[in-house]
């Protein structure tokens, strides 16, 4: 499992609209070169990432506008990665980013020991989206 948690000094809406918007992902998000397809649920996107010439093609569901969503991957039951993407309005007009991504399946004991580390990543991620959410000429 991985996990990250920030704390952003913006609105879930406005945090949601980055987070959902495929397009403009690579022009924020260090950690994604492009995303093919729309972030809608049910939908199928592919993710190309920086480094590799694969690509990640999560199902997008549970999604819940400016609160919660889940990518779902992999090939289960021999192995299946689900992310999720919470977002937690706080009183002091900020937001509870967390992200969270398990890994399970019949291939985990050998595939885990190949897995690389996801906490740099997901550390970058999170602070891309923070800085990209705070910025205040960011449109709205």
């Amino acid at each position: 499992m991985c996990r990250v948690e920030v704390s952003i000094r913006s609105s879930p809406d406005r945090i949601w609209a980055l987070l959902t918007n495929a397009q403009d992902f690579p022009r924020w998000n260090s950690t994604v070169t492009s995303i093919d397809g729309e972030i809608r649920g049910g939908h199928r996107i592919r993710i190309h990432v920086p480094g590799t010439d694969r690509t990640f093609t999560p199902l997008i569901s549970n999604l819940v506008p400016a609160a919660h969503m889940t990518w779902t991957g992999g090939f289960a039951p021999l192995f299946k990665g689900v992310r999720t993407f919470e977002l937690t309005p706080r009183r002091d007009g900020s937001t509870t980013f967390v992200m969270e991504e398990r890994f399970s399946g019949l291939m985990m004991p050998i595939a885990g020991r190949a897995m690389p580390d996801f906490g740099p990543v997901f550390e970058r991620y999170a602070a891309d989206l923070k800085r990209e959410a705070e910025r205040t000429d960011a449109p709205r």
